[in-house]
């Protein structure tokens, strides 16, 4: 059963930077997307920045500019570096990887942007 490990999240103050991981807890293969989504208390789960197999990336609107998302295809492993962060970045952070049709999810990574 593979799991998605997640680690980097913690408490900042508004402008800091954080800079989440997520490592699969074995080798998978045949990986399509990676990608980070966030859910806020009270809100939906939405997608912050995916990149594909090919390298190709998209981000919300809401973090351009202040998020990168980049990957190690070595080890499976996807990173979110955050910068320039906001009190309305503060969610749990879920890491997701796509394998042809199978889903795999982190198990969440609390950010809290706060003074």
């Amino acid at each position: 059963q593979v799991t998605l490990v997640e680690s980097g999240g913690g408490l900042v103050q508004p402008g800091g930077s954080l800079r989440l991981s997520c490592t699969p807890s074995q080798p998978i293969l045949s990986i399509d997307a990676m990608g980070w989504f966030r859910q806020a208390p009270g809100k939906q789960r939405e997608l912050v920045a995916r990149i594909k197999i090919t390298d190709s990336i998209n981000y919300a609107d809401s973090v351009k500019g202040r998020f990168t998302i980049s990957r190690d295809s070595a080890t499976n492993s996807v990173y979110l570096q955050m910068n320039s962060l906001k009190p309305e970045d503060t969610a749990v952070y879920y890491c997701k990887t796509r394998q042809l049709a199978n889903y795999y999810w982190g198990q969440g990574t609390q950010v809290t942007v706060s003074s």
